[in-house]
């Protein structure tokens, strides 16, 4: 028996997925600690603005991949095609639309962010498009439950980006931020393959009924604003800390938000899977609740090591991966671990109930993501008054969305 045939018997496409996005955490982690390293928490406070707008973009992107992802379980082939076309042209409207602002703006953005140059802005608009016609691509893999390919995308669109830009700073000795930004672009190309060019069409010969686009627009909205939220939760604090901080600082936040993050990622790759779950077997007619507890208890168990992990070596990590530089940063790691784990395990419920069509908890996401962004603006006079900020926000949130479940649970039994 060859060894692919062993692969295929005993390594679901599911279990392919969770390894390969471990893996990409893990490359997107390097990219980043080497860059911090490299250049150091003033000149790495640019680039922590560049890796937040690709969190944002991405946080975008992903109300087309979920959109993509419902409806390609939901259509048959006839509406599948259309369907795919319409999203892709909407897709590319609002790329082209997005990275024009990018490029009018880039001074403005400059200024505002204190940033060393307006380039960077203009190099990443000009890769928008792309990273949203590759968004729809995936939601195809997803919602046809292909992780094999879904994985591959994610891991090309990784490595490329290690290579490339490392290439541009090891090989031609050039470290702007500029270039960091032509290094992610690229990588959004690579990023692509594989790529289902037979329903890549923007041409819509026929029309959904009505029903159906009554449907899409209506969760497509919800799911935006959803992914609104998520924006304002997971990278305002990074903005906002850029804007109010000198860049010494604002570089010292950006390492604590990317070790404190690891949470959210991890939590990512069970929303992947989450979705085409509870989907799935809501249209067979069962019940959902258990594969909700199964992820949740996942992603507890998983925050609950490392926020113990950065309480108890704080100093350890931050040198290890970052260096003497940013140690004096470390006994703010386990409090900002912490809110990412609380919003990570929130996160979970807003999906869940995403997939099973309702949505006040997409409100009260966004209730306490314009809360935290607001209560941030109004108290920062130090690092560590952001970080509190942010734990008393999602602990809120939490609560909340616990209360709601239960809460729905006695009037719905199907759940």
């Amino acid at each position: 028996m060859s060894l692919n045939n062993i692969l295929n018997r005993k390594v679901s496409s599911e279990q392919i997925f969770m390894i390969s996005v471990f893996f990409v955490n893990g490359g997107n982690y390097v990219y980043n600690l080497v860059l911090a390293r490299i250049l150091g928490p003033s000149k790495f406070a640019d680039v922590a603005v560049l890796v937040t707008f690709l969190l944002t973009l991405s946080f975008i992107a992903m109300t087309f991949q979920l959109v993509t992802a419902k409806f390609s379980m939901l259509f048959s082939v006839k509406n599948f095609s259309i369907f795919v076309s319409l999203m892709y042209r909407n897709a590319i409207i609002i790329g082209v639309s997005l990275g024009l602002l990018l490029l009018l703006f880039s001074k403005e953005l400059q200024s505002l962010l204190n940033t060393s140059s307006a380039s960077m802005f203009v190099v990443f608009g000009l890769g928008v498009p792309l990273y949203f016609i590759m968004s729809i691509n995936r939601g195809i893999f997803q919602g046809k439950k292909e992780f094999k390919y879904l994985s591959i995308t994610y891991l090309t669109e990784m490595l490329s980006r290690l290579l490339v830009t490392f290439g541009f700073i090891f090989l031609l000795g050039i470290q702007s931020a500029a270039i960091i930004a032509l290094g992610i672009i690229i990588s959004f190309g690579f990023g692509m393959l594989p790529f289902r060019s037979k329903v890549f069409r923007i041409a819509i010969k026929n029309k959904l009924q009505v029903v159906y686009r009554s449907q899409i627009k209506y969760f497509f909205l919800l799911t935006a604003f959803y992914e609104l939220t998520q924006i304002i939760i997971n990278n305002s604090d990074v903005l906002l800390v850029k804007h109010y901080f000198e860049p010494y600082n604002a570089g010292l936040y950006a390492s604590l938000a990317l070790i404190g993050r690891v949470v959210y990622f991890v939590a990512w790759m069970f929303v992947m899977l989450l979705l085409p779950k509870v989907i799935e077997l809501k249209k067979e007619g069962k019940r959902t609740h258990a594969v909700l507890f199964n992820y949740m208890s996942y992603i507890t168990y998983l925050s609950c090591i490392i926020v113990l992990g950065c309480f108890l070596f704080p100093e350890t990590i931050i040198h290890v991966l970052f260096g003497e530089r940013y140690l004096e940063i470390s006994p703010l790691l386990w409090k900002y671990a912490l809110a990412t784990s609380l919003f990570a395990v929130s996160n979970i419920f807003a999906y869940y109930y995403l997939s099973l069509d309702k949505y006040i908890p997409v409100i009260i996401s966004g209730f306490f993501g314009m809360l935290q962004f607001f209560l941030i603006i109004w108290f920062h006079e130090t690092l560590e008054q952001v970080v509190q900020i942010q734990i008393l926000s999602m602990f809120i949130l939490l609560v909340v969305q616990i209360l709601f479940y239960w809460k729905l649970r006695k009037f719905d039994y199907n759940i």
